[in-house]
Order: C-alpha cells, then sequence, then structure tokens
C-alpha cells in the first residue's frame, strides 16, 4: 500500500466516522433519548475516537515518510478536529502533490536519509509486521489511556 493510498484511506475512514458521531449525537439527544441513543452515541463516538487517533498516527508516519513541514503534519492531525475536513485536505496534498512517492525504505545520497528519525522510518519500513503491531500498539494504548481518562465533558 501506498504512501497516498493509506493516507487516503484512513482521512475518508475518518470523515465517515464524523458521520457515526453525529449520527449518535442526532439519536441520543433529538430522536430516541434513553438507551439506544446512548448506544448508538457510544459505537459511534469510540469508532471516531479509534479512527480519529488512527488518522493523527497516518498523518504523522506519512508526514515524516513524504518529509512534510512539521507545519503541514500540524495542519494534518488538526484537520481531524473539523467535521470532514480531512477530505479537502487530502484534495489539497494531491494537487500539491505532497502525497507522491513510494515508502523511503532505502536510503539515497540525501542527507535528509541519514536523521535519526530517517534512520527509524527505513527500519520499521523494512519490517512491516513490526510497523504493523507497533502502531496497533500505539493505537490501543492512546485509545485505551483516553477511556481510562473518561469521556470528553465528563459522563452524560
Amino acid at each position: 500500500m501506498s504512501p497516498r493510498l493509506f493516507y487516503r484511506t484512513i482521512a475518508i475512514a475518518e470523515a465517515v466516522t464524523w458521520t457515526l458521531l453525529l449520527t449518535g449525537m442526532l439519536l441520543k439527544y433529538v430522536l430516541l433519548p434513553g438507551e439506544t441513543g446512548d448506544l448508538a452515541l457510544r459505537v459511534g463516538g469510540t469508532l471516531h475516537g479509534l479512527v480519529f487517533i488512527a488518522y493523527g498516527m497516518t498523518a504523522v508516519l506519512v508526514g515524516v515518510n513524504q518529509r512534510w513541514s512539521l507545519r503541514l503534519m500540524v495542519a494534518a492531525v488538526i484537520t481531524a478536529i473539523v467535521p470532514y475536513a480531512t477530505i479537502p485536505f487530502d484534495r489539497l496534498l494531491e494537487r500539491r502533490r505532497k502525497l507522491d512517492g513510494d515508502w523511503r525504505s532505502t536510503a539515497t545520497s540525501d542527507p535528509r536519509d541519514h536523521t535519526w528519525l530517517s534512520v527509524l522510518l527505513r527500519w520499521m519500513l523494512n519490517r512491516p509486521v513490526l510497523l504493523g503491531t507497533v502502531f496497533v500498539v500505539g493505537l490501543v494504548t492512546i485509545m485505551a489511556t483516553l477511556l481510562i481518562i473518561g469521556p470528553p465533558g465528563g459522563r452524560a
């Protein structure tokens, strides 16, 4: 899977889960107050939270691989906060050719390929099972920590 396809897939999933979250809120607070609406919001909120975190992690991973500026990576992560903003941001990255290229799994003569971050990225990219495992474990750890802390705004 190319960096473009990986980023785009998670960006679209993030937008889809916004729909699930907003639908859950509509059901809980307008159409079905009570247990059914509460369940819809919990499911939509949990899925959205999980994909939201995955999107942020993906934006950083792809951003490092594609040599985005820190500012662009931060902007990518911030788009997840605004409903559906990941889609137009993906289109912007496409127009600016910021998603072009493959994973940088081999070093070149470019001095940027010899920084500790580039070396670590290459090392992980050459061990895709380990990279996937670290990604999933990181995602689950962040999600579990946030669930332990509690939902935004406390219990409703």
